[in-house]
């Protein structure tokens, strides 16, 4: 299978999860489970479950092994983001091109939908019987230590502007922690050794952090339409990003070397074609154009 079409088989599966776990819409209270499934179902690349399929079919575990883990995932990340559009975090209209939850319903719907999204991740994984290894992972990844605590610092940085080091630190908690755990959680399923949990570890990290240089590249250079959210939105607020601490040339650099960086830690994994898919998955996401 090549890889588009095993992208589009990991995306079909983690979709047919998601659907199997969010109550249908006319469930009561329905316009909560709408603004849930709004959330969710609004066109997302799903870069963090197939970042899951991708590890676990390199330890040799079967996709429906890993589709909770994948779900989960997902789940926490459309929470995140249903609560950063909201006025009191970035304030943002529109989230892939269509108007974020708070403005198709309200802010009261929009915080609700998010806190909901967030619990159902971790009541999925126990009703799928995953190790509490995986849930207490996930929890580490969402909470004040993971990306909880980066966004707080991403709302400081809107006051002080950070050195290179502490960005990316606020880089590895709101945005890199969850990726990092989407590829690090499939390890706590099978018999992998300690050092190639490390090593996926390792590879997402890397990616997790070049994953927000190119976003923070990607609203300088790109459009609305592109983006589906206000183009220029971090340097009207005033944010701290890597292009406006280091330049944009030096920000496509600091990328390169992270991707150089997770190369390097795949190659600590038994070589063979499942590797060479998740390094390839790492590299687009890294060269993605929005």
């Amino acid at each position: 299978m090549n890889e588009p079409a095993r992208s589009a088989a990991w995306i079909e599966r983690v979709e047919r999860e998601l659907d199997a776990w969010l109550p249908a819409e006319a469930t009561r209270p329905a316009p909560l489970h709408a603004a849930m499934r709004y959330a969710v179902f609004n066109g997302g690349k799903r870069i963090r479950p197939q970042l899951a399929f991708a590890a676990g079919s390199v330890l040799g575990l079967s996709d429906d092994a890993v589709a909770p883990i994948a779900a989960a995932v997902e789940l926490v990340h459309c929470y995140s983001l249903v609560h950063d559009d909201l006025p009191a975090m970035d304030d943002d209209d529109l989230r892939r091109g269509k108007p974020t939850v708070h403005r198709a319903w309200d802010e009261a719907t929009a915080i609700l939908a998010g806190d909901a999204l967030l619990t159902l991740a971790f009541g999925g994984l126990a009703r799928a019987g995953m190790p509490a290894s995986v849930i207490a992972g996930l929890a580490d990844a969402a909470g004040s230590t993971g990306m909880v605590g980066g966004q707080v610092l991403d709302l400081a940085f809107e006051k002080e502007t950070p050195d290179t080091d502490l960005l990316e630190a606020m880089f590895r908690g709101k945005t890199g922690a969850l990726i990092r755990a989407a590829v690090e959680l499939p390890a706590h399923l099978g018999p992998a050794s300690e050092a190639e949990r490390l090593a996926l570890a390792d590879f997402g990290d890397a990616i997790g952090v070049a994953f927000q240089v190119i976003d923070d590249l990607l609203d300088v250079e790109g459009s609305t339409e592109e983006l589906g959210k206000p183009a220029g939105s971090d340097q009207a607020r005033g944010k701290a990003t890597w292009p406006a601490l280091n330049g944009v040339e030096a920000a496509r650099a600091r990328a390169d070397a992270l991707l150089d960086e997770a190369r390097g830690a795949l190659e600590r994994l038994p070589p063979g074609p499942a590797r060479e898919d998740l390094a390839a998955l790492g590299a687009r996401i890294v060269r993605r154009r929005f």
